[in-house]
């Protein structure tokens, strides 16, 4: 079955480039050209993969994402022509999967999409086992991959989900930074480790009762992180 795949740009002549390119791939593709369309089209629509520009009429891609993220986990993308590192925590902090600095390669922008698939497909299946992971009143459904706390839902972005789920099936084991980096985005993944940090403060911010003094991830203050047994 065929990936879809949402490409979200003002610029018209980069979004038929990026169309035409992924649809020789075999993609369904679909494109909107302002923020207004593109959370239309998500909310209305099923897609395996978002590729989101910063700099949108209507809603900006931060705007976009973050709202995105109010329902679904589909990976998103970010295309940005701004190479700084504020604007790349900024996608981070919305949500966002990965960003790609504009001008891009085609190649890289395929490579990184099918590294994600990859990634989100091998997750699907092992998540086909059924386990639950249970630690106090946190409830962690890896097949449904939803996580309760009491009788509270907690909306995890897929990227808070696979940090919580690799964290929690291995109970007191210290990760560093560079193993989750390579472990959850992949080897091919040119961030930092200050990408892990983001995303951890923002799952803290979601499970845990105080963030600065969690009972569930907790800090290997100069190694990395932990999930208390």
């Amino acid at each position: 079955m065929s990936k879809r795949v949402l490409v979200v740009d003002d610029e018209k002549l980069i979004v038929k480039g990026i169309r035409f390119s992924l649809e020789q791939d075999g993609m369904d593709v679909e494109c909107a050209y302002d923020g207004e369309e593109a959370l239309k089209l998500a909310r209305e629509n099923v897609y395996d993969m978002i590729l989101l520009d910063v700099m949108l009429p209507k809603h900006d891609g931060f705007e976009v994402c973050q709202r995105i993220r109010e329902y679904s986990d589909v990976p998103i993308i970010m295309l940005t022509a701004r190479d700084d590192d504020m604007n790349k925590i900024l996608g981070l902090e919305y949500g966002a999967d990965d960003y790609i600095t504009k001008p891009f390669n085609i190649l890289e922008v395929k490579a990184r999409m099918k590294a994600i698939m990859r990634r989100t497909s091998k997750r699907d299946r092992a998540g086909q086992e059924g386990k639950i992971i249970e630690k106090g009143a946190m409830k962690i459904d890896c097949e449904s991959r939803r996580v309760v706390i009491g009788d509270r839902e907690i909306n995890l972005t897929a990227k808070e989900f696979d940090l919580l789920e690799l964290l929690a099936m291995n109970p007191n084991k210290v990760y560093s930074r560079e193993n989750l980096l390579n472990i959850v985005w992949g080897y091919e993944y040119p961030g930092d480790a200050r990408t892990v940090d983001v995303h951890i403060r923002r799952l803290r911010e979601k499970i845990e009762t105080n963030p600065s003094d969690p009972k569930y991830v907790y800090t290997k203050w100069g190694v990395g992180y932990y999930f208390r047994g």
